[in-house]
């Protein structure tokens, strides 16, 4: 396997009400930067999303922010990042994201987080593309999801096990063990 150079981070535009989300986006945001492995991500400067951009920035690092239009609108996007590209929708965002990285991080998010999770391991699956996918589990926030994984697995509804696909960590450490 080839050094990782970029790594695609899908996570909430929100902090969350546990602590630990925040802090564990700004632990892996400076180990990123420490070891030189460039962000792509949603481009906004609120909840998760922007607390791992800041960690990057502040400790030397590359994040490269791909946002629709529609969210510029909003005025959500991260203005203090290497680079920030307008996209005209969501779909351009998350193709562009999956060209530029190298493997998929998943922290806790939403909607939005769950559906960019699917859809990566779902190109998995199709051979589109074939990048590590990493989940941190912080505070144990996707053990529900975790089970559910297994479910789909014992009834036959997956064709081989996720795990295969798919790595959980606890700690940001985990993750950059991994890959670097």
């Amino acid at each position: 396997m080839q050094k990782i150079q970029s790594v695609a981070v899908f996570c909430g535009s929100k902090s969350g009400k546990s602590p630990l989300y925040i802090e564990h986006a700004t632990q892996l945001g400076i180990l990123l930067a420490k070891e030189n492995i460039k962000l792509i991500y949603g481009g906004g400067s609120v909840g998760i999303m922007g607390a791992i951009a800041d960690a990057i920035m502040h400790h030397g690092g590359e994040v490269i922010g791909i946002i629709p239009q529609l969210l510029v609108e909003w005025e959500q996007q991260h203005d203090n990042i290497t680079e920030l590209i307008v996209v005209d929708n969501m779909h351009t965002r998350k193709k562009l994201i999956y060209e530029k990285s190298d493997a998929v991080i998943i922290l806790p998010g939403g909607n939005g987080t769950l559906d960019e999770l699917f859809e990566t391991i779902t190109w998995n699956t199709l051979k589109i593309h074939e990048m590590k996918v990493f989940i941190l589990n912080s505070n144990g926030f996707y053990n529900h999801l975790i089970h559910h994984l297994d479910k789909m697995h014992e009834e036959g509804f997956l064709y081989d096990d996720w795990r295969s696909r798919i790595i959980v960590c606890h700690h940001p450490e985990e993750i950059t063990k991994n890959f670097i």
